[in-house]
């Protein structure tokens, strides 16, 4: 009989708890349903009591944050009107509370938003919310497009946004484009320059079998040896010329760092022009890519065979001289002037590269006609990523 109403006992505390949880998931639900919502349902919708996530984040402050935002859907300023928390935020004291209630990618998306669908400029104005921003590609560009509304302190802060973000990206393009354009490693020279990726290892256990060590059975090493890396190049002239048109934006990033990476290697002396329909010499600044890149004006209209003519004016020594034109081909003056310039530069025996995307992901979107007739004439047409530009490079150099 006891352990009939133990058992009796546990049931109804099993059913008991399965109701508790099903209640607990239905508020829950019902605590998400009201953030997707917004504020705006609050009359037809309530928070439970304490209502939190399961991480413990109060879902009255992500309402609070989300409505800032995302209440501007209904076309009049919304958040000045009641409730308790959203109309007290500002641009900056809304970038802080993000950061502390979502992780890093939600936050970026949520800037984004705040930028692109929201047109929250502020977020660019401020410095105090500036510098709070992530600092990444996308801001990067968002601030090349709006840095005519910048001034003073607030420049000075986008611009050292600028400096990290390119160093970040240079630093994951430097080693793959130095890879192919110093050449392939020269087994049959040493070098004194330590390098794991050198290491001759043949070379190290022969020379120190001598150093043989019986008793603990291993080789002790006097010395190492590396392999040298070929120099296989004379100087090549490398003209890149980038189409400044917002649609352009990844490339003209890209670019203007790549640029500023090839300026440091020997073999290769480099210029950089950027065009809409006026040409400007950038030439002088690619050791910088902040003046680079601030220097860029995007928009206007596209006039691809006047940037070829004054690249064409760069060609001195055409069997070793490389035009590259990082563009859609989308040309806003005559198309048969743009493939009349492009074949006086390959029949004097330049290189004639079109690059239709330089973005990492090398999507192209482009004008397919004239990328066609521009490969009757023997131009290379084609979407590469950095990294497989300068394997294309180091091949044509090395042909």
């Amino acid at each position: 009989m006891n352990e009939m109403a133990t058992g009796n006992m546990t049931a109804e505390n099993a059913a008991d708890g399965g109701n508790t949880a099903a209640a607990v998931d239905r508020v829950s639900q019902l605590n998400r349903w009201r953030l997707i919502l917004g504020g705006g349902a609050s009359k037809q919708l309530s928070f439970s009591e304490g209502a939190a996530l399961e991480n413990g984040i109060s879902c009255m402050d992500l309402e609070d944050v989300l409505d800032f935002l995302y209440s501007r859907e209904q076309g009049e300023d919304v958040r000045r009107q009641g409730g308790t928390g959203a109309s007290r935020l500002t641009a900056a004291t809304w970038i802080t509370r993000i950061r502390k209630l979502f992780p890093k990618e939600t936050v970026e998306i949520l800037e984004r938003h705040a930028l692109d669908n929201y047109g929250m400029t502020e977020l660019l104005t401020d410095k105090e919310v500036l510098e709070k921003l992530e600092p990444n590609q996308e801001l990067l560009k968002t601030i090349l497009q709006l840095k005519h509304l910048m001034k003073g302190e607030v420049l000075d802060a986008a611009r050292r946004i600028v400096r990290k973000v390119a160093q970040e990206i240079a630093e994951k393009l430097n080693q793959d484009i130095r890879r192919s354009l110093l050449g392939k490693i020269d087994r049959t020279s040493s070098s004194n320059i330590p390098s794991l990726r050198n290491l001759d290892i043949q070379k190290t256990i022969r020379r120190n079998l001598k150093n043989y060590d019986q008793e603990n059975r291993r080789i002790v090493l006097e010395q190492v040896y590396f392999h040298g890396r070929s120099r296989r190049y004379s100087q090549w002239r490398v003209v890149i010329a980038v189409d400044e048109s917002g649609s352009m934006l990844d490339s003209v990033i890209h670019s203007a760092i790549m640029a500023g990476i090839f300026a440091k290697l020997p073999m290769l002396d480099t210029r950089l022009v950027i065009f809409d329909t006026q040409v400007v010499d950038l030439s002088a600044h690619m050791d910088d890519p902040v003046a680079t890149l601030m220097s860029v004006q995007l928009g206007g209209g596209t006039y691809i065979t006047g940037a070829l003519q004054y690249c064409e004016g760069l060609v001195e020594t055409p069997h070793r001289t490389m035009v590259v034109l990082v563009s859609d081909l989308c040309e806003g003056g005559s198309v048969q002037g743009l493939l009349a310039v492009s074949r006086r530069i390959i029949e004097s025996g330049a290189k004639l590269i079109c690059l239709t995307a330089l973005d990492m992901q090398a999507n192209p979107v482009y004008d397919r006609h004239t990328a066609q007739r521009l490969a009757e004439l023997g131009a290379y047409v084609g979407a590469m990523t950095p990294e497989a530009l300068g394997d294309f490079m180091g091949t044509i150099m090395n042909g």
